[in-house]
Protein backbone atom coordinates (compact mmCIF):
# COMPACT_ATOMS: atom_id res chain seq x y z
CA UNK A 1 0.00 0.00 0.00
CA UNK A 2 1.22 3.39 -1.33
CA UNK A 3 0.65 6.34 0.06
CA UNK A 4 0.32 9.60 -1.40
CA UNK A 5 3.26 12.25 -1.04
CA UNK A 6 1.71 14.84 0.87
CA UNK A 7 1.69 18.09 -0.69
CA UNK A 8 4.69 20.61 -0.72
CA UNK A 9 4.41 23.61 1.23
CA UNK A 10 4.04 25.24 -2.23
CA UNK A 11 1.12 23.63 -3.18
CA UNK A 12 -0.65 24.42 0.32
CA UNK A 13 0.02 27.83 0.35
CA UNK A 14 -1.29 28.11 -3.71
CA UNK A 15 1.81 27.78 -5.56
CA UNK A 16 3.44 31.00 -7.81
CA UNK A 17 0.95 33.66 -7.20
CA UNK A 18 1.15 33.37 -3.65
CA UNK A 19 5.01 32.84 -4.07
CA UNK A 20 5.00 35.80 -6.09
CA UNK A 21 2.97 38.15 -4.16
CA UNK A 22 5.08 37.80 -0.97
CA UNK A 23 8.12 38.24 -2.94
CA UNK A 24 6.50 41.52 -4.12
CA UNK A 25 5.45 42.37 -0.61
CA UNK A 26 9.16 41.78 0.86
CA UNK A 27 10.75 44.24 -1.99
CA UNK A 28 7.83 46.93 -1.47
CA UNK A 29 8.73 46.99 2.02
CA UNK A 30 12.26 47.53 1.19
CA UNK A 31 11.33 50.10 -1.18
CA UNK A 32 9.13 52.20 0.93
CA UNK A 33 9.95 51.61 4.39
CA UNK A 34 12.86 53.88 6.18
CA UNK A 35 13.84 50.94 8.42
CA UNK A 36 15.10 48.66 5.95
CA UNK A 37 17.15 51.95 4.14
CA UNK A 38 20.63 49.82 4.86
CA UNK A 39 19.28 46.48 2.99
CA UNK A 40 17.77 48.81 0.33
CA UNK A 41 21.37 50.21 -0.32
CA UNK A 42 22.97 47.11 -1.25
CA UNK A 43 20.54 46.26 -3.88
CA UNK A 44 20.50 47.89 -7.35
CA UNK A 45 18.12 50.49 -8.60
CA UNK A 46 16.12 48.07 -10.50
CA UNK A 47 14.47 45.71 -8.16
CA UNK A 48 12.54 44.02 -10.64
CA UNK A 49 15.67 41.06 -11.34
CA UNK A 50 15.44 40.43 -7.71
CA UNK A 51 11.30 40.17 -7.01
CA UNK A 52 11.69 37.75 -10.14
CA UNK A 53 14.77 35.71 -8.83
CA UNK A 54 13.05 35.90 -5.05
CA UNK A 55 10.30 34.15 -6.27
CA UNK A 56 11.72 31.48 -8.38
CA UNK A 57 14.32 30.67 -5.25
CA UNK A 58 10.99 30.56 -3.08
CA UNK A 59 9.33 28.44 -5.51
CA UNK A 60 12.14 26.36 -5.41
CA UNK A 61 12.61 26.60 -1.47
CA UNK A 62 8.85 25.51 -0.84
CA UNK A 63 8.94 22.53 -3.36
CA UNK A 64 7.93 23.95 -6.34
CA UNK A 65 9.34 24.18 -9.74
CA UNK A 66 13.00 23.98 -9.13
CA UNK A 67 14.24 26.17 -12.30
CA UNK A 68 16.21 28.32 -9.94
CA UNK A 69 18.31 25.79 -8.39
CA UNK A 70 19.08 24.15 -11.86
CA UNK A 71 20.66 27.06 -12.82
CA UNK A 72 23.85 27.46 -11.17
CA UNK A 73 25.44 29.11 -8.26
CA UNK A 74 23.53 28.39 -4.79
CA UNK A 75 22.10 31.07 -2.61
CA UNK A 76 25.27 31.81 0.04
CA UNK A 77 27.59 31.76 -2.95
CA UNK A 78 25.86 34.60 -5.11
CA UNK A 79 25.56 36.74 -1.85
CA UNK A 80 29.19 36.80 -0.78
CA UNK A 81 30.22 39.39 -2.52
CA UNK A 82 27.95 41.63 -0.87
CA UNK A 83 28.97 43.28 3.47
CA UNK A 84 25.90 41.09 5.12
CA UNK A 85 26.37 42.83 8.91
CA UNK A 86 24.28 41.03 11.62
CA UNK A 87 22.27 43.90 11.23
CA UNK A 88 21.55 43.85 7.11
CA UNK A 89 20.57 40.25 8.20
CA UNK A 90 18.52 41.59 10.25
CA UNK A 91 16.70 43.26 8.58
CA UNK A 92 16.25 40.91 6.02
CA UNK A 93 14.82 38.67 8.57
CA UNK A 94 12.53 40.79 9.59
CA UNK A 95 10.96 42.44 6.15
CA UNK A 96 10.55 38.72 5.01
CA UNK A 97 8.78 38.03 8.09
CA UNK A 98 6.44 41.15 7.97
CA UNK A 99 6.38 39.87 4.15
CA UNK A 100 4.66 36.63 5.21
CA UNK A 101 2.43 38.08 7.55
CA UNK A 102 1.27 39.95 5.47
CA UNK A 103 -0.97 36.93 3.85
CA UNK A 104 -4.14 36.83 6.21
CA UNK A 105 -4.83 33.08 3.74
CA UNK A 106 -1.77 32.06 4.09
CA UNK A 107 -1.85 29.21 7.39
CA UNK A 108 0.22 30.42 10.23
CA UNK A 109 2.02 27.33 10.81
CA UNK A 110 3.37 26.93 7.31
CA UNK A 111 4.00 30.81 7.49
CA UNK A 112 5.44 30.61 10.93
CA UNK A 113 8.02 27.94 9.69
CA UNK A 114 9.09 29.75 6.98
CA UNK A 115 9.89 33.00 8.80
CA UNK A 116 11.90 31.09 11.11
CA UNK A 117 13.86 29.30 8.17
CA UNK A 118 14.54 32.17 6.44
CA UNK A 119 15.52 33.69 9.29
CA UNK A 120 18.14 31.34 10.16
CA UNK A 121 19.14 31.27 6.28
CA UNK A 122 19.81 35.20 6.35
CA UNK A 123 21.84 35.05 9.42
CA UNK A 124 23.60 32.49 8.00
CA UNK A 125 25.05 34.65 5.28
CA UNK A 126 26.82 37.41 7.53
CA UNK A 127 29.96 37.26 5.73
CA UNK A 128 30.89 41.27 6.35
CA UNK A 129 31.36 41.19 2.38
CA UNK A 130 34.34 38.30 2.19
CA UNK A 131 35.06 37.60 -1.13
CA UNK A 132 35.36 34.10 -2.58
CA UNK A 133 38.97 33.26 -2.73
CA UNK A 134 40.26 35.78 -0.11
CA UNK A 135 42.77 34.68 1.89
CA UNK A 136 43.46 36.29 5.82
CA UNK A 137 47.14 36.80 5.13
CA UNK A 138 49.88 35.50 2.90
Amino acid sequence: MNAAAPPSPYARIGGEPVVRALANRFYDLIEQDPSYAGLRAIHAADLGPVRHGLTRFLSGWLGGPRDWFERGPCIMSLHRAFPITPALADQWATAMACAIAGDDMLDPRIGDAMAEALGHMARGMINFGLQTGDSAAA
